[in-house]
């Protein structure tokens, strides 16, 4: 198998239960043996999906101030943004949260339990699956949800709803069913690797033997081969225009993040007053009243992680041009490129602070808030900088290191 990440041939080791193998060079995950490939993705799925409904059923959070109450439903977030006028908020929390999930734990149960369909059908909704799976943000709003109990303690009582419980089971299972599921088991079961007319030396990239790996299904195909026959995908040896995608992408992100830290993200009437709030402002509202933690919480996900994940991905386009670099280059480099991966789309979490506060805390003539246009240009930043570490080939930053290795890739056990 071809490491989808530094392009090093490794040949897995059989695999017990439990355990998975790892790249030798990047320490990449190659591939996971679970003890039920079939059953356990099936069983979370049904379960998040079930939990999904009731989290929609029965009221989610709920808010008392001075005599005023109010509650509200999972589906009744969207209905407020878009009845205040902001759309593009209410569809990436409809997209997020629910539809991208939804679609995902049902592909889970359609593939893993060998429903009849076309092949054709199949071998597309396995290819949705790995590409929308980075777009599950169910576990990033319930961080949000958290969040914003504690920014409105200080003005009044908030509680749980009967879903609440639910939705905190779903985004349990959700997750759970994500990580069970192997991409090279799952396109194995749904048709065999086309065969190879050549033998190839493990511990070589596959760019020297003048091969490249399928980016979707991880099938080995000659170099010049651009047409996948399992999957169908298009793909090349390397990622076109990778570093060009990369590079315009994170211009546009960091165009817009000037104004979505200068424009507010919300506005809040109290008593006939409006206060206009920045992210910085917010953080330093929290950090005023004491609420040092989620003070933190914020300024991390909404302030650092996106200063700092473009800084690291600018570094990793520059990284990819150089020449003659140490092993130990690639190393760190890649670590940067998995942290960059892993943190950015936590992001969100202000986003959906600002989408929760807007639709609870509507209280008449007493207090309101509504989001502002910084909250949708602050989304536009989150969702750029995810797609530039997306276009992004991390197998750049291995090509001009050392290609052999000679060690056998590691079995962890999980």
């Amino acid at each position: 198998m071809l490491c989808p990440q530094c392009d090093m041939l490794v040949a897995l080791p059989p695999l017990a239960f439990g355990t998975r193998a790892l790249c030798p060079r990047c320490k990449t995950t190659l591939s996971t043996r679970w003890e039920e490939p079939r059953k356990q993705p099936i069983g979370y799925a049904l379960g998040a999906l079930f939990m999904l409904l009731l989290a929609n059923i029965f009221p989610f959070i709920n808010m008392r101030v001075a005599g005023f109450s109010n509650e509200i439903r999972l589906f009744q977030i969207p209905q407020v943004l878009v009845a205040d006028d902001y759309a593009s908020l209410a569809t990436l929390f409809m997209v997020l949260v629910q539809l991208i999930p939804a679609f995902c734990m049902l592909a889970i149960i359609l593939l893993c339990a060998k429903v009849r369909m076309p092949l054709v059908l199949k071998e597309w909704i396995a290819k949705m699956l790995f590409q929308f799976k980075i777009w599950c943000m169910v576990e990033i709003f319930l961080a949000g949800v958290l969040v914003s109990f504690v920014k409105l303690m200080a003005y009044g009582d908030i509680g749980i709803g009967n879903s609440f419980v639910p939705y905190c089971l779903y985004c349990l299972l959700q997750v759970r069913a994500l990580q069970c599921i192997d991409r090279r088991w799952l396109w194995q079961d749904i048709e065999p690797a086309p065969h190879l007319d050549r033998s190839l030396k493990v511990g070589r990239t596959g760019m020297c033997q003048g091969m490249r790996s399928c980016h979707c299904c991880t099938a080995i195909l000659p170099a010049d081969q651009t047409h996948c026959p399992r999957c169908h995908s298009t793909g090349y040896v390397r990622r076109r225009h990778s570093l060009q995608w990369t590079l315009a992408l994170l211009l546009t992100s960091f165009i817009l993040y000037i104004p979505a830290n200068m424009l507010p993200i919300m506005v809040t009437e109290a008593l006939g007053s409006k206060i206009n709030s920045t992210i910085m402002a917010g953080v330093i509202l929290l950090w005023g009243e004491g609420s040092y933690p989620v003070a933190m919480v914020i300024f991390v996900a909404s302030i650092m992680v996106p200063s700092l994940k473009m800084l690291a991905i600018c570094w990793l386009c520059w990284d990819a041009n150089g020449k003659g670099k140490k092993r130990a280059d690639s190393e760190r480099m890649h670590l940067i490129y998995d942290v960059v991966e892993f943190v950015g789309r936590w992001s969100m979490i202000d986003v959906f602070v600002i989408a929760v506060l807007s639709t609870l805390v509507r209280m008449g003539q007493l207090m309101n808030i509504y989001p502002d246009t910084g909250a949708v240009l602050f989304a536009l930043v989150v969702i750029l900088t995810m797609f530039a570490a997306m276009t992004f080939d991390p197998r750049l930053t291995w090509d001009c290191g050392n290609e052999t290795i000679k060690k056998e890739p590691k079995g962890d056990g999980k």
